[in-house]
């Protein structure tokens, strides 16, 4: 069999059992998410996860930034690094990096069919939990020197809060996924801070009082040292361009650093990685942070793949994201127009996001991932309208883009695109395979 055919049955195996990813909301909240089957798993497999030091990181928004971020710089330093995200954007191996490559097909093949026996001595395992084992499996077998681990979803009964990480991480919390996680910001933080291991070190982002007090109290419950950036640790910006952005830190050492992640919320989610790595116990100088913050690569984070007229891909999906992001637009193209791509999640903040964008949008080109939560375009119309927003339907994802440089090359608005993560990553293939034709 070749190894592409070899893949897509791998991937069919995976998406076999219970994705909640895919799930309606409503389901995803009656979840039995529990850490047994985990356990029971992980048990099987001879716990590799405890093979290598591991930093954990959860949090709203600002996790896979802050992964990556951490990751990058372990590599910069000289380990083997591992890195374990979720969702993928264009291929599912990306959610398994060793330095900032993702695996094979032929290897999730491989570790695929090695945990076969094991998962099916065990019921009603999810998609997620299976891929979690497969990655800590992985990072065992490739003799990774540390990995960094980013929660799924929640933190205290997420699949990946069977490690016991070096450090904890908590990057910044806001209202997302309530259903499962909880309608008040204590109630998200308490889930967040399950993470929270006895005796180890955790370091927070900045965030709002009402959660800070749930992540300071567990902390404390934990006898878990807690440090919190923007407190115990600052920064101060000090340059932006299209290139990227540069800050100080200091308090914890006095360090300038520049990254090539765009937007200010990037400045704290470096800090926060920054901060990590000088408690975790691992070797990491600041030369080495340095090099790893200058290379990371983290895309549709308010990703420029154009310049002029610009096209950005970001994936901004609750209130929270798209405020950000509206101050992104104000810092890099203070009052430029803007097209928005848009596709969403039935249980997203469709309304409130809007609004924080409207000041600058021209119009909204409203469209459909290939996923089983997301709105109907015509519903996204309707919701536009009702705020005084000009929008209209376009399907597939390759016409909205189509239609939006279209647009674009009259007047050179900006082309943008957020909502969801699935939208985004359709628009950035489609945007590869449109410039491979161009240049084709």
């Amino acid at each position: 069999m070749d190894t592409e055919t070899a893949y897509n049955q791998a991937l069919d195996y995976l998406y076999s059992f219970v994705d909640y990813s895919l799930k309606h909301a409503s389901e995803l909240a009656k979840a039995d998410f529990n850490l047994e089957r985990m356990r029971a798993l992980m048990a099987l497999l001879g716990n590799p996860q405890n093979a290598y030091p591991i930093i954990h990181v959860a949090g709203t928004k600002g996790k896979g930034s802050t992964s990556a971020l951490i990751a990058s710089a372990l590599t910069a330093a000289g380990y083997r690094s591992g890195l374990y995200t979720s969702p993928h954007l264009q291929d599912y191996v990306e959610r398994i990096q060793i330095n900032g490559l993702p695996i094979s097909h032929h290897e999730l093949v491989e570790l695929v069919e090695q945990v076969k026996p094991a998962v099916a001595k065990i019921p009603l395992l999810t998609t997620f939990e299976i891929t979690t084992a497969i990655g800590c499996l992985c990072f065992a077998q490739k003799n990774v020197a540390a990995a960094v681990i980013e929660v799924g979803l929640g933190g205290r009964l997420d699949a990946t809060n069977v490690v016991t990480p070096r450090v904890a991480v908590i990057t910044s919390l806001s209202y997302d996924h309530m259903a499962v996680l909880g309608n008040t910001l204590a109630a998200i933080a308490a889930e967040k801070a399950g993470i929270i291991k006895e005796g180890k070190p955790v370091i927070s982002s900045p965030q709002k009082e009402e959660a800070l007090q749930v992540l300071e109290r567990v902390a404390k419950e934990r006898h878990a040292s807690l440090t919190l950036v923007g407190r115990d640790v600052t920064y101060t910006p000090l340059s932006r361009s299209l290139e990227g952005q540069t800050f100080q830190l200091s308090n914890l050492s006095t360090c300038a650093l520049k990254i090539p992640l765009l937007g200010a919320y990037q400045v704290e989610n470096a800090s926060t990685a920054y901060a990590a790595l000088k408690v975790s116990g691992l070797n990491v100088s600041d030369e080495a942070i340095q090099k790893g913050f200058g290379e990371v690569q983290w895309p549709c984070r308010f990703e420029i793949v154009r310049r002029e007229p610009p096209v950005i891909l970001d994936s901004a999906h609750n209130i929270d994201s798209a405020e950000k992001l509206r101050q992104a637009l104000e810092d890099y193209f203070p009052g430029r127009p803007v097209i928005l791509i848009f596709g969403a999640s039935e249980d997203k903040d469709v309304p409130g996001m809007f609004t924080a964008w409207k000041p600058r949008l021209n119009s909204i080109l409203a469209t459909q991932a290939d996923h089983p939560r997301a709105l109907k375009p015509e519903q996204l119309v309707e919701t536009a309208n009702r705020l005084g927003v000009r929008a209209e339907a376009v399907k597939p994802v390759e016409a909205a883009l189509a239609r939006a440089l279209e647009l674009s090359k009259k007047d050179g608005s900006i082309v943008l695109t957020a909502g969801s993560m699935f939208v985004t990553a359709e628009v950035r293939t489609a945007w590869q395979e449109c410039v491979g034709k161009l240049e084709g």
